[in-house]
């Protein structure tokens, strides 16, 4: 592993531990002794990881002379300061962790070694390579019933590109403690094909056709109530795994009774959504165009919300997290029309009249009855009164 280059010039090459030690010139009578001191830096699992793991460096020296107390900092992709944690120092072997890693800390890495005796000033650069998805953690998606919505999960293989290709997979399950359904199976190649399997036909879905590179989509047509959960999007590589969640949660209308409102009438209108919602945010039922006496909101984390109208109109549900509205549901409640409501007021007095004229014509009936009862009472009692005086003039 060794040539001289000229005369006094001696050049090795693919270093090793092992080749510490001192090195000695001869010339003639003349000797002059060169210490080699080695430095070896490696980085766990070559270098490739998945999103939230946690790397570790191992720094190892070797000298003929006594071993240095040296000094390790360690700079990012951007030149930004990190500060590790070092496991083990012995001198001769250095553990350091890193961090949890994102897919944003993609890039050339540098570690700085520093000793003041004997001086070492020293940068050994390293690839850092992080596969993974660039949602964030917990995605929210908000739909209405009956709406198409996209979810999409975005791979960054192609930005770092990866050496070999991966697996992965997506799931849903309606609540954290249900029965998890296989949605497609996907497998991406080294050159970044993505191949995508649809596995359950259970939710009415579709996988788009055209859509940015490494990235993994499901449509729903038409969006259900009980469509809403826990999407989980999963790779594999080499037996270890990262995922990311995006909830989808599902928003609804309904009225109560359903048809147009009348004059004097009132409608229960109820908002709903399908699961939990975040700390902050809560549901609020409002009239367009009206005042703030038709604006009635739920408290937080509610996921129920009704009021009593009695105005017909545009009215809106809106699903409100930090102040902002994330979705708003419209439904337009019809008012009566005027043949209806002349139709309703007319059967009201029309009743009206047919229960007064029920109740004169029960009184005159009853008036008449007891009228017959009187007389049929007053012939009885004469009868009875002509019998007992023919009775006495027999006995005579």
């Amino acid at each position: 592993r060794s040539d001289i280059k000229t005369q006094y010039k001696l050049t090795v090459r693919d270093l090793k531990l092992s080749d510490a030690g001192i090195y000695t010139c001869e010339y003639g009578t003349h000797k002059v002794h060169t210490s080699l001191h080695i430095v070896n830096l490696t980085i766990s699992l070559n270098g490739y990881f998945l999103q939230n793991e946690v790397p570790e460096l191992i720094l190892t020296q070797n000298s003929s002379s006594p071993l240095p107390d040296l000094s390790i900092t360690l700079f990012d992709h951007n030149n930004n300061r990190v500060t590790p944690e070092i496991q083990n120092k012995n001198l001769q072997e250095y553990i350091v962790n890193l961090k949890e890693l994102k897919t944003m800390d993609n890039g050339t890495w540098m570690c700085q070694i520093h000793s003041d005796s004997p001086l070492i000033n020293q940068n050994i650069s390293f690839a850092v390579k992080v596969l993974g998805f660039q949602n964030p953690d917990l995605e929210r998606k908000y739909a209405t019933v009956d709406s198409t919505v996209t979810l999409s999960w975005h791979l960054n293989s192609q930005e770092i590109k990866w050496r070999k290709g991966f697996t992965g997979q997506l799931n849903w399950k309606q609540q954290e403690c249900a029965e998890s359904h296989e949605l497609l199976d996907f497998s991406v190649t080294a050159e970044g094909q993505l191949h995508e399997t649809k596995k359950s036909n259970n939710l009415l879905f579709e996988i788009p056709e055209s859509k940015p590179e490494s990235t993994v989509e499901v449509k729903l047509p038409k969006v259900h109530f009980n469509h809403s959960g826990q999407y989980q999007c999963q790779l594999e590589y080499e037996g270890r795994h990262a995922q990311s969640k995006i909830e989808l949660v599902v928003l609804k209308v309904s009225a109560n009774p359903a048809g147009p409102l009348s004059r004097g009438a009132s409608v229960t209108l109820t908002c709903q959504v399908s699961g939990p919602l975040a700390p902050n945010a809560y549901l609020s039922w409002e009239r367009v165009n009206g005042t703030k006496m038709d604006i009635k909101n739920s408290k937080q984390r509610e996921v129920k919300l009704e009021v009593n109208i009695t105005t017909a109109g545009l009215w809106s549900c809106h699903l409100i997290e930090d102040r902002d509205k994330k979705i708003t549901f419209h439904y337009h409640v019809e008012e009566a029309s005027v043949w209806i409501n002349n139709v309703i007021i007319g059967a009201s007095i029309g009743g009206s009249l047919l229960v007064f004229a029920l109740g004169c014509l029960c009184i005159i009936s009853g008036v008449s009855w007891q009228r017959r009862r009187q007389r049929a009472k007053r012939m009885a009692q004469a009868r009875q009164h002509l019998l007992e005086n023919k009775t006495c003039q027999c006995q005579q």
